[in-house]
């Protein structure tokens, strides 16, 4: 199927593209997330009609991204969960858990946006995380574990 790309897709392209993908991703996942519309002539004429407008939203959005991640960048969070002796959580600190530490400190990130490398952290410490605030715009935050012994 052929769409136009109505955001920034991660390994697919632009704004404005018109690209081919397979029916399921379009259907399932571009189209219901606003990312994209199906290319048909009368679409292509509109998105051309609104295409400045487009994209200075989307600089727009991108300002704000940048403008947050200045921010955020180098950021420590600190988190404290139950913990053995040996500094191994009961547990584990997900991604949901960051963003709710980000969100109450002000900063408001989604749990998607959190990108844990290895998957969820499992000791104290201190561990780099990335925040992705926009496809553009990967900010790396420091999440600090506390251990409560129990």
């Amino acid at each position: 199927m052929q769409v136009i790309l109505m955001d920034k897709v991660v390994n697919l392209g632009n704004l404005g593209d018109v690209v081919r993908v397979k029916d399921g991703y379009a259907r399932n996942f571009l189209i219901p997330q606003r990312m994209a519309r199906r290319a048909t002539a009368a679409a292509i004429a509109e998105f051309e009609a609104k295409r400045a407008e487009l994209e200075k939203a989307a600089a727009e959005k991108l300002a704000a991204a940048q403008a947050q991640g200045e921010k955020l960048s180098g950021l420590t969070v600190q988190i404290s969960q139950k913990s053995g002796v040996d500094g191994r959580l009961f547990g584990s600190v997900t991604n949901s858990d960051i963003a709710e530490a980000l969100t109450k400190q002000g900063f408001a990130v989604e749990k998607a946006q959190v990108r844990l490398p290895i998957g969820p952290l499992k000791t104290t410490g201190d561990h780099a995380v990335a925040v992705a605030l926009h496809t553009d715009v990967v900010v790396d935050v420091t999440v600090s574990v506390l251990g409560e012994h129990a």
